[in-house]
């Protein structure tokens, strides 16, 4: 049943009505019912400080927890005229930081050129990397180029440990991993005092909440330290998304009702002020435009009236936007709160 209701990628498929269907068999409140309940509903954004992009959702990595349902199958690709269009939004509206996803954003043939045009018009550049494309035939030198252009390195690594790590996201992973931490080191990243930031990015193996995100930090840190003499800047825990590839999942093991179940029982509206919707927007490879990536993926568009391209960007109603909600929200609310940026809260 997973495979046929939330495969995004078949061309019949409407990812937010299969969540919709799903959502009305469970016996939670609607999300925005939450928000009612805490004074919150009108939901909007509070400005842009980051420009997420997704370049693109082909990737040398088929994860089990990913929301993009990206692989090497996968063959949709942004083109240059729609990073330009991304590129000139940065510079009209000054956007401090552009934040680079895919896939495996490296995979785009312009990458280097979408990179270094947005440190020439001086943002701050994010790369959401998988580590292992940093030892792929014909990236092996993208190390120096990230270093070269000062590009903070946002790195996904499920787990101190090559069994849990393999578990998620396939055989031999955490050891290609380590190797490519070990090479972003010897360049400067993660290391102490240093300008180069490496952010590792943790996401629970199964349907269960992230632990703490500063306790879970320090076991990190003292576990690759000692084991692999890896050192990194900060951890963010992220909390799965029941959307996409991971929804599939909870829908086969019949753990759906179960996992939405614990993320409303756990909403805490201290996280809503400080959700990456409300100073974030997401692009999609098409130049589409949501409120956040998981909107993306879910094919939620921003709400009426508001443009649907990055090509028709209107500052002044982008930056006070109503976001779109839906049930999937409660994943970024629950607990200490989820994000792309880590916790929401502590």
């Amino acid at each position: 049943m997973a495979l046929t209701l939330l495969r995004q990628h078949h061309p019949l498929s409407d990812p937010a009505h299969q969540l919709e269907t799903l959502a009305s068999r469970g016996r939670w409140k609607p999300f925005r019912t939450s928000l009612a309940e805490h004074g919150s509903e009108s939901f909007q954004a509070e400005g842009i400080q980051v420009l997420q992009i997704n370049v693109g959702k082909k990737c040398n990595q088929t994860c089990h927890h990913c929301h993009v349902d990206a692989g090497p199958d996968r063959r949709e690709v942004m083109t240059r005229e729609t990073m330009q269009a991304c590129l000139d939004l940065v510079a009209k509206a000054q956007i401090p930081i552009l934040d680079i996803t895919g896939g495996a954003p490296e995979m785009n043939p312009d990458f280097r050129w979408l990179v270094s045009e947005a440190r020439r018009l001086g943002a701050h550049v994010i790369d959401r990397s998988n580590l292992t494309i940093l030892l792929a035939p014909g990236f092996q030198d993208l190390p120096e180029f990230l270093a070269k252009e000062r590009v903070e390195v946002v790195a996904s690594l499920p787990c101190y440990s090559a069994e849990n790590t393999d578990a998620q996201r396939g055989d031999g992973v955490f050891e290609r991993s380590i190797t490519a931490l070990r090479r972003l080191n010897e360049l400067g990243y993660g290391r102490p005092g240093g300008d180069l930031p490496l952010t590792l990015v943790y996401n629970p193996l199964g349907a269960k909440l992230p632990p703490e995100q500063s306790k879970l930090e320090d076991a990190y840190r003292r576990e690759l330290k000692a084991r692999h003499d890896i050192e990194f800047t900060r951890l963010f825990t992220i909390t799965n998304m029941p959307i996409s590839r991971f929804l599939d999942d909870l829908v086969r093991r019949g753990e759906y009702e179960r996992y939405m179940e614990t993320l409303v029982g756990a909403f805490n509206p201290a996280t809503l002020g400080g959700l990456m919707c409300r100073t974030t927007l997401s692009v999609g490879w098409d130049g589409r435009l949501f409120d956040c990536d998981f909107n993306q993926m879910l094919e939620l568009p921003l709400v009426r009236g508001l443009p649907r391209s990055i090509g028709e960007a209107d500052l002044a109603q982008l930056r006070s936007r109503p976001i779109v909600t839906h049930e999937h929200c409660y994943g970024c609310t629950a607990g200490c709160g989820s994000g792309c940026q880590g916790a929401v809260v502590g």
